[in-house]
């Protein structure tokens, strides 16, 4: 499973040998890779961020897909969370990030505009977590920025190391990846060594290693938009954990290398071809029948 060409452990000892952010030493680099200015890149990720926003604002709305099986989600959590009798099983925070990922989720099925962070399958997973630090951590638009540089580093990891498709490594690589990228994201927006942030990523990779990818009809839809949910917070769950100094015995490289390896090693039916778990369940089953016959 070795893999030498990209390395996140190297970018992690790069930043702890000076003492400095991963983002600190990501922000350059990648600025020069692609030839503009740090500021012109804190810009671009800025204007993302943005992007991010008004994705969730319109999931929020309760808009529905264009095939009728999945809208309104986010927007009924968003209402049941508003109600003081409601049991905060996650937590103000935590909520918050499961309603803003299932909002840019369920936007992305109604084909508006979204942010492929890293795909559009897992696009509700990095908007969820860092909406979510914005409104309860008090982080400026700077340290977001900067976080969505770590993000897309992270994923360009996972990319040439493993696979962001789910066609390819199934969800582990889609909303698993993503989960990774928000996780360590949110690290290091929230003051964490590099070391915390591999950390991070590994034990997401550890959490969400074999998740299949099993649409329903082949849409983007069902279970998609609720494991966007699912994996926000486990990206959630991985930072924290790095956070309070909990370690992950596997690197993070390793466990990228991992979930390359069970993907190759996954049946081509539990590959986004709809040919097995949830896709392949009677309910699912009778339901793509009704909807490829009114087609």
């Amino acid at each position: 499973m070795a893999n030498d060409k990209i390395s996140l452990n190297a970018l992690l000892s790069e930043a702890e040998s000076k003492n400095i952010s991963l983002s600190a030493l990501l922000v350059p680099i990648s600025a020069a890779d692609l030839e503009i200015t740090e500021a012109e890149l804190l810009a671009q990720m800025a204007e993302m961020l943005k992007v991010m926003e008004e994705s969730a604002a319109y999931g929020l709305t309760g808009v529905r897909s264009h095939s009728g099986l999945t809208g309104g989600s986010a927007k009924t959590l968003a209402e049941a969370a508003a109600q003081p009798a409601f049991n905060k099983l996650l937590g103000d925070l935590a909520t918050d990030a499961v309603t803003y990922a299932l909002a840019v989720s369920e936007c992305n099925a109604a084909m508006g505009r979204i942010v492929a962070a890293p795909t559009a399958g897992a696009a509700g997973v990095l908007p969820g977590v860092l909406l979510a630090l914005k409104k309860h951590c008090n982080l400026s638009e700077d340290a977001l920025a900067k976080a969505l540089v770590v993000a897309g580093n992270i994923g360009l990891v996972i990319a040439g190391r493993a696979s962001l498709a789910g066609a390819v490594g199934g969800c582990q690589a889609e909303c698993g990846s993503a989960a990774a990228m928000a996780a360590g994201a949110a690290v290091d927006a929230l003051g964490g060594t590099p070391k915390q942030v591999g950390d991070a990523v590994s034990i997401v990779f550890k959490n969400m290693l074999g998740l299949v990818c099993d649409p329903v009809a082949g849409l983007v839809e069902v279970p998609c938009i609720k494991r966007n949910g699912g994996a926000a917070v486990q990206a959630l769950l991985a930072a924290q954990l790095a956070l309070a100094g909990v370690g992950s015995f596997i690197p993070a490289d390793e466990a990228i290398d991992a979930m390359k390896w069970v993907g190759d090693s996954m049946p081509c039916a539990l590959r986004e071809t709809a040919g097995g778990g949830l896709a392949q369940t009677p309910s699912a089953l009778a339901w793509a029948q009704a909807y490829f016959e009114r087609q």
